[in-house]
């Protein structure tokens, strides 16, 4: 299929966020934003919010890991190649609209204006536990603290500070940071949709609750786990099919994506309003793509 053909298909949708914004884009022709008024170009730096990826990086559990070897080196061939065999869904990556939506557009034709803008960088990590669940009300209690406000378009990143348990950290923990990482619920997602956020990005494996995937069915035992922490079951809390993968199903088809397993130098760009990207690589047919998840701020 075509990318008019995805995009007219999109079109007919009420409330797309890519959609408008890519509409309103081509309309005005020129950038919806003035980057002069966020960035002091005389002390911008760019921070790197990626985790590194490698055949060491652990699988999000029912996907294959990542391969690579060498099909050409020096000493026999007078050059080095490399060829790699992977899902996308793992290190620092875009999910693209056509992971969860057989209607949505292929990553790789998505204008690269989306990929770019205005955003914000907050913390809850100090809000959030083990198989927490996040809620809107403290980002709003944040963004109020420091002084800070959404704008339509806005690409919000979460920092829930489990990127600390990630693979290549000294305090790595797979299983907190793949099985207990904290999550939201759909009132999140509403919050989202109510304030137009372009994409999002958080610094753990899934946008998801690790008990709104499918580690509720392949680890019981976190299940079990959650229930003690909160005296009802999982299924009560966060019933299903409403809350499964919502982050995925319920938003993608309104164009909001998402980046997962950010990291990296996050720590030193908390509460703050900087100009955000994560182009992914123009992976025409793809329904995700690796990506490179950036700041840059006024130091």
């Amino acid at each position: 299929m075509s990318y008019l053909y995805y995009r007219e298909k999109w079109k007919a949708r009420v409330g797309n966020i890519l959609e408008e914004f890519v509409a309103k884009l081509e309309k005005e022709g020129k950038p919806l934003y003035d980057w002069a008024k966020v960035i002091d170009w005389s002390k911008a730096k760019i921070y790197d919010l990626s985790q590194p990826l490698s055949n060491l990086t652990p699988p999000f559990p029912t996907y294959p890991p990542f391969e690579f070897k060498w099909i050409k080196v020096i000493s026999e061939h007078g050059v080095q190649a490399q060829y790699i065999m992977t899902p996308l869904h793992t290190g620092t990556h875009m999910d693209g609209p056509l992971h969860f939506d057989p209607a949505g557009l292929d990553i790789g034709s998505i204008p690269i204006e989306y990929w770019i803008g205005e955003g914000v960088i907050i913390d809850i990590s100090d809000m959030v536990e083990d198989l927490g669940i996040y809620t809107s009300e403290m980002f709003e209690k944040r963004l109020k603290e420091y002084n800070l406000s959404l704008k339509p378009y806005d690409i919000l990143v979460i920092h829930t500070g489990y990127h600390r348990y990630a693979w290549y950290q000294p305090t790595a923990d797979t299983v907190r940071y793949m099985l207990k990482h904290p999550g939201p619920m759909k009132e999140f997602a509403d919050w989202l949709i109510k304030n137009k956020i372009r994409w999002t990005a958080v610094d753990a494996v899934s946008q998801d609750h690790p008990l709104n995937t499918v580690i509720r069915k392949v680890r019981p035992d976190i299940a079990e786990e959650f229930k003690k922490k909160y005296g009802r079951p999982v299924d009560e809390v966060m019933p299903w099919p409403e809350n499964y993968q919502l982050m995925h199903t319920y938003l993608f088809p309104k164009g909001i994506l998402h980046v997962e397993n950010a990291g990296g130098e996050i720590d030193k760009v908390l509460n703050r309003r900087c100009i955000i990207g994560a182009p992914p690589f123009k992976f025409l047919g793809g329904e995700s793509a690796f990506c490179r998840l950036f700041a840059i701020c006024s130091d």
